[in-house]
């Protein structure tokens, strides 16, 4: 077994050059009239490579191409532009300007977009929050953050009601705008460009919290070469349209956001997701590429197969999934149904893409977390921080998007320049596997088990729905197995049924020694299952 995976690009000249390559083939790198170059210069030197001299730079060389198309219509590059400045200047005379934080708390809309422009442009840093944190977390968060300023959607009124009262608030999204949104900010106010900041503004980014309090993970503006790694695996081109599904707040969102401001790509956001308007987005719009979380593809397919089948998604020719991992043949069935266009994606908040799988991968390794993209390097070791030689180890990853520590101070776990992912896999056949996070491992009759293997297992059983499996203790095998399911609708299964599926594919001591049944099981607003809460509900509920 070895122990190390590398992408194309190890050393310095040849990344380069797979970068500049790889930016060619997705026209990112093509001629330009004289004007065009000269206002993308500028724009770069005023703003930087980030948000705001992204978004400065395409409405200088495509003005009047759609950047946006959501459930208020479309807005061109120019207006875009000009109304993040004119935002920018509201924010200012708010009190909001270099080195300040500013949360946000919205979902995907023009006005979320806006807002992360215009806090850039003014050199201060975006707090993302979650839109399914509870008000007592986000008074936590906010009191540790302290953000100048609170830009959060109507609905989530209550919830930011009690973050600290100096905090200035503006409204983003109203079902019945009026004064004091963003939308009402913007009209009162010119849209040229303000006075360029001194530094570069952040975009900190929430760890999911599914096991513990969410982190604030801090970025900085990124890079070509980031965007670039992911455009060697992910065959996106230049002026796509994009429906971007995944939440704009969580990593995977986030990244989609700054890949289209680097591709010019028409951004098709939608405020709610539901199966039906998924994939209705997809066909009405003819969207070429769709970004996701696997829920969403797990939950369109519950749809019956007439329904399915009377979507045109003929259009669609890459399908980004990440977030979570992809449960039972989930792949393979979206694939059986839409085409072989889901390239799946394996990281975290801290260390963004880490390995993405393609098509055939997935057809052929099923499970598989694929392979690393330029300079990338994963190693797996052991928990003394030695290379691993067992069957498998602990990931880490050294790549071109590192996160720059946890807000609150900390970072991640470091060995011999390689950041830990917190989770362990296998190598095989050049790829990766995730077996699941390391400090979910559970030590059952003396052998080690990994929750997210069994899980698998279950997934696969044609009447399960959803599955999570936890490590709870026992008085006789220090730790045993507990599984949640969650049946499809018209299926009835025993807690024994379930066993005999696990007992009849795994090793004995990976058969749960309890089944509970639920009718769903608790997610988070990126599609995580929520274990922590799993530990707290009755089987009745």
């Amino acid at each position: 077994m070895t122990n190390q995976l590398r992408g194309p690009g190890q050393h310095p000249a040849a990344a380069s050059a797979l970068t500049l390559a790889s930016l060619a083939t997705c026209g990112v790198v093509r001629p330009y009239g004289p004007r065009a170059l000269v206002g993308v210069g500028r724009a770069l030197a005023r703003w930087g490579t980030g948000l705001a001299g992204g978004y400065a730079s395409l409405a200088a060389r495509t003005p009047n191409a759609v950047a946006i198309h959501d459930d208020l219509g479309s807005i061109t590059f120019a207006d875009l532009g000009a109304q993040a400045n004119a935002f920018a200047r509201a924010l200012s005379d708010l009190g909001v300007g270099e080195g300040d934080g500013v949360a946000l708390m919205a979902r995907n809309h023009r006005w979320f977009v806006i807002t992360a422009i215009a806090v850039a442009r003014l050199g201060a840093d975006v707090l993302y929050l979650n839109t399914a944190f509870s008000g007592p977390q986000v008074r936590e968060l906010l009191e540790r953050e302290k953000p100048s300023a609170i830009v959060h959607d109507d609905e989530f009124s209550d919830v930011v009601a009690s973050a600290p009262s100096d905090a200035a608030r503006v409204v983003a999204w109203a079902d019945v705008p009026g004064p004091g949104t963003v939308g009402s900010l913007v009209s009162t106010r010119p849209g040229t460009d303000l006075p360029a900041p001194r530094r570069e503004g952040r975009s900190v980014i929430l760890t999911s919290g599914t096991t513990g309090a969410p982190k604030g993970a801090a970025r900085g503006s990124g890079s070509l070469s980031a965007g670039a790694a992911l455009l060697s695996r992910i065959p996106l081109r230049a002026r796509m349209t994009v429906h971007v599904a995944a939440p704009l707040f969580h990593t995977w969102g986030w990244g989609h956001l700054n890949l289209a401001m680097l591709l010019g790509s028409t951004l098709v956001l939608r405020r709610r997701f539901t199966p039906r308007d998924f994939l209705d987005t997809l066909a009405r719009t003819r969207s070429d590429a769709a970004v996701v979380i696997p829920v969403m593809l797990q939950r369109a397919l519950q749809l019956p197969k007439e329904e399915l089948d009377s979507y045109d998604l003929s259009a669609l020719t890459i399908v980004a999934a990440s977030g979570s991992s992809l449960p039972g043949d989930l792949a393979t069935a979206w694939m059986d149904q839409y085409g072989d266009n889901l390239y799946n994606t394996y990281g975290s908040t801290e260390c963004a893409w880490v390995t993405i799988a393609q098509p055939a991968e997935m057809r052929a390794h099923p499970g598989t977390a694929g392979a690393p993209p330029i300079a990338t390097v994963i190693a797996l070791y052991d928990t003394e921080g030695r290379p691993a030689t067992g069957s498998s180890g602990r990931i880490f990853v050294r790549n071109g998007l590192p996160f720059e520590g946890y807000t609150h101070g900390g970072g991640k776990e470091v060995v011999d320049g390689l950041m830990s992912t917190g989770d362990v896999g296998t190598i095989r056949d050049g790829l990766l596997f995730v077996e699941g996070r390391d400090d979910e491992m559970i030590v059952s009759g003396g052998e080690n088990v990994y929750p997210q293997e069994v899980e698998n297992c279950l997934a696969r059983h044609p009447a399960v729905l959803e599955v999570a499996v936890v490590g709870v203790e026992d008085v006789d095998f220090g730790h045993r197995l507990l599984a949640w399911v969650a049946l499809r609708p018209g299926h009835d299964l025993t807690e024994d049924d379930l066993k005999l599926h696990v007992r009849e594919r795994l090793a004995r001591y990976k058969v749960p020694r309890e089944v509970r049944f639920l009718h769903e099981l608790p997610r988070n607003a990126t599609g995580k299952i929520l274990k922590r809460r799993l530990t707290h509900t009755d089987e009745s509920e």
